[in-house]
């Protein structure tokens, strides 16, 4: 089953679109008014000049820690599939991740992250952000918080991308107080990687370059008179969307070897992993995969069967690439989703949502490999082990790149701590 036809669960998260470029670059720039879109160092002026990266493979929906990360022997909760050796001895993942666990030793994982939160949006928010929204102050998601905190004045590219199978690309609202110049934009996998990124029929280069000549002259002209947020942030978008235009080659895969398409194969996943390396052999501070649909509150062991196997191959093939040309030690990975599953099975011989212990994977750049934090009961109930939640994880993610967490940004003289000020990262966990 195609996961377009599939929309299990009726959360409105599973019903809106990405909105488009132009469409969110204001969203959040109303907090902003009066105030400097840039916030202050956050001490990554010598991280950014070793071109770190970070790349999160968001499995949007809930993906079962049973059938990946944390399998069970218990029939009653664990389900059919079993337990699988791995590259450590003493890790084992599900079965259907053959491919990945003969990546472990690049790789580490958590088995005891407990969010407490059971709702779509409410735990996107949280994993994203690190915090939960308890006030009108809305805070910036991880990608942005890297693009910011990894920022180099003379990088062409935006720093936080998002990858989409194909279409019209957009610039999400999930950079909060940060300001849109943070925000995500999305290229696709597919036609191109950027769409329209040529110039029509009739065009010269000549022409294009009058007419980009005249609108800065006439922002330059207005923005002297008019002390607006608003008119920096339009004239950013069309500055980096022109970077996109002037680099688009950057986002066609075509251009790989044939051999190297194949391998990763023809899935839209599998386009996205190819789209990322090529984006993380730029230097591209963030890049977000996301394939969504994994919300399986019916069939789950027969649709984590296809999906898991879908995942597999082509992140295995990643993470192998990323450290035969020498990214990984550069490059964060992160495997993560919003909640787990049920270690009750459903009368649809489905799992609904569970936060109360389940687990992400993370490999590269600033990690133990080989680590495993916390740990489950024999029936996946509960942990017994290391308890984490996502304000622990958002320490860590950015602790592992080099940048301060317990630092702040200074937003026209109010100071936002960059992480939640309550805990810290998960100190074993880093390298």
């Amino acid at each position: 089953m195609q996961e377009q036809h599939y929309r299990p669960c009726g959360d409105i998260e599973h019903l809106l679109g990405r909105r488009q470029f132009m469409g969110d670059l204001l969203a959040g720039a109303g907090l902003l008014a009066g105030s400097s879109l840039l916030a202050s160092p956050v001490g990554a002026a010598e991280v950014a000049k070793r071109g770190k990266s970070v790349v999160v493979v968001y499995l949007n929906g809930g993906i079962s820690q049973f059938e990946s990360w944390d399998p069970k022997s218990s029939l009653e909760t664990g389900g059919p599939f079993k337990a699988l050796p791995t590259t450590v001895p003493g890790i084992h993942i599900s079965e259907l991740l053959p491919h990945t666990a003969k990546q472990m030793h690049r790789m580490a994982l958590v088995r005891s992250l407990n969010t407490k939160q059971d709702d779509h949006g409410l735990a996107n928010n949280l994993v994203r952000s690190g915090r939960m929204t308890q006030s009108a102050t809305e805070y910036p998601e991880l990608g942005a918080v890297v693009a910011k905190g990894l920022e180099r004045a003379d990088f062409p590219l935006p720093g936080h991308i998002a990858t989409m199978p194909a279409g019209v690309g957009g610039r999400g609202n999930n950079a909060a107080y940060l300001g849109p110049r943070y925000a995500s934009v999305t290229v696709g996998a597919e036609k191109g990687g950027v769409a329209n990124a040529k110039l029509p029929d009739g065009m010269t280069v000549t022409a294009d370059q009058r007419r980009h000549d005249w609108r800065r002259f006439a922002n330059s002209r207005f923005r002297d008179k008019v002390d607006s947020v608003e008119i920096d942030a339009y004239t950013q978008t069309y500055e980096q969307a022109l970077r996109l235009i002037e680099r688009r080659e950057l986002f066609d895969i075509t251009r790989e070897p044939t051999k190297v398409q194949d391998a990763y194969g023809k899935s839209e996943l599998g386009k996205q992993f190819l789209l990322a390396r090529r984006l993380v052999e730029q230097e591209v501070p963030f890049v977000e995969i996301q394939p969504g649909g994994w919300d399986f509150h019916h069939n789950n062991f027969e649709f984590h069967l296809h999906y898991v196997s879908d995942f597999d191959k082509p992140f295995a093939l990643f993470l192998e690439e990323l450290a035969q040309r020498g990214h990984l030690d550069r490059t964060l990975v992160v495997v993560m989703t919003e909640f787990g599953r049920t270690p009750r099975i459903n009368t649809g011989y489905g799992r609904d949502h569970y936060s109360r212990a389940w687990s992400i994977a993370l490999a590269g750049c600033g990690i133990k490999h080989g680590a495993v934090i916390g740990k489950t009961d024999a029936k996946g109930i509960d942990v017994t082990d290391r308890q984490v939640d996502h304000r622990h994880l958002f320490h860590t993610y950015l602790q592992a790149i080099g940048i301060n967490s317990s630092s702040e940004f200074d937003i026209a003289g109010r100071k936002f701590p960059i992480a939640d000020p309550a805990v810290g990262p998960i100190k074993e966990l880093l390298a």
